[in-house]
């Protein structure tokens, strides 16, 4: 499964619900900032209204980013690498996020130090960041509780749990299963793949080289097949295309439409056809759209409650890329 911008993107989906998250309830509540900063949600919707204007697709990679960071919710993948660490950020499944997404980071970070210095986390900003975006593509607005810390470390091999977008629903169940999630949550967070754009090498075994065959994957509708193979020449490295053709920008149901049509970009969406069971659910979230921003909107409190640190577990980073 693949989130917006390249392989990892399903990951993008995956999370680790370990509903461990110490510290008493006013340590992690929504209107956790009420009184410390009580404009901090305006300034991220404002600096990202801003961003959006400079770059419409700029959000995927900000929701993708907070799929990416929620195995543990702490900004550990904002976190720059050092001559004696490669950090999260310089990992595989992270290393397609261009310094576009980081600089919005940045630019929310900076005007947060202003209005309230060393409050705000930069782990909070990402949930807001990423609540926001789903907004301004038109999906559904959510609370979202805060009060998260900001981790002090950041390990790439910290990643390797970031499934990639070639697991079958058994292999991605499982793992779900092993983080605290339900089937029901991978089908709605697959959802996600409604927006953005993923590079050719995250597909392309499914045009090419099918489970080793040297063949394309017999269950991709043909069509969509030949207009894969022409955005995503055999080898190619560096093209993208829109994981949702219908409508790239817009946070609809389409995705559904396309998985029920034998479109789906990855083997990771496409598997979500596989039984009975998913295929409903499936079917249920092309027809009721309205149906799906709820349970979208809904697993992403679930998601961004993951190995939460508050209290004194963490910190609040002056710099969001640096360790304090």
């Amino acid at each position: 499964m693949a989130l917006a911008r390249g392989s990892s993107m399903l990951l993008s989906l995956v999370v680790v619900l370990c509903m461990s998250v110490a510290g008493s309830a006013s340590d992690f509540k929504v209107g956790y900032y009420w009184e410390s900063c009580p404009k901090a949600e305006d300034i991220v919707k404002e600096e990202l209204y801003n961003a959006f204007k400079a770059n419409a697709g700029i959000g995927a990679d900000l929701i993708r980013l907070h799929f990416h960071d929620c195995f543990g919710c702490d900004a550990s993948i904002l976190v720059d690498s050092t001559q004696g660490n490669i950090a999260e950020k310089d990992a595989p499944p992270n290393k397609t996020f261009e310094d576009e997404v980081f600089d919005v980071i940045d630019s929310i970070k900076a005007r947060l130090e202003v209005a309230c210095k060393g409050t705000v986390s930069c782990a909070d900003i990402i949930a807001f960041a990423a609540r926001d975006s789903v907004v301004q593509y038109g999906g559904k607005y959510y609370n979202v509780p805060s009060g998260r810390k900001d981790g002090m470390v950041s390990i790439a091999n910290e990643t390797v749990d970031l499934p990639p977008p070639t697991l079958n629903l058994n292999q991605l169940t499982a793992m779900f299963a092993s983080k605290g999630l339900s089937q029901d949550d991978l089908v709605i967070l697959s959802g996600a793949h409604t927006i953005g754009v993923a590079h050719c090498p995250s597909f392309a075994d499914r045009l090419y080289n099918y489970s080793g065959t040297l063949k394309g994957d017999p269950s991709l509708d043909v069509e969509y097949a030949k207009q894969l193979k022409h955005e995503c020449p055999q080898g190619n490295t560096v093209n993208e295309v829109d994981m949702d053709p219908q409508s790239p920008l817009t946070f609809d149901s389409s995705f559904y439409e396309d998985v029920a049509s034998n479109r789906g970009l990855f083997t990771s969406d496409q598997t979500l056809m596989s039984t009975s069971t998913t295929a409903y659910k499936v079917s249920q979230y092309a027809k009721y759209p309205e149906f799906f921003k709820k349970a979208f909107a809904a697993s992403m409190v679930k998601m961004g409650q993951i190995g939460v640190l508050t209290g004194k577990q963490g910190t609040v980073r002056a710099n969001c890329r640096v360790i304090n």
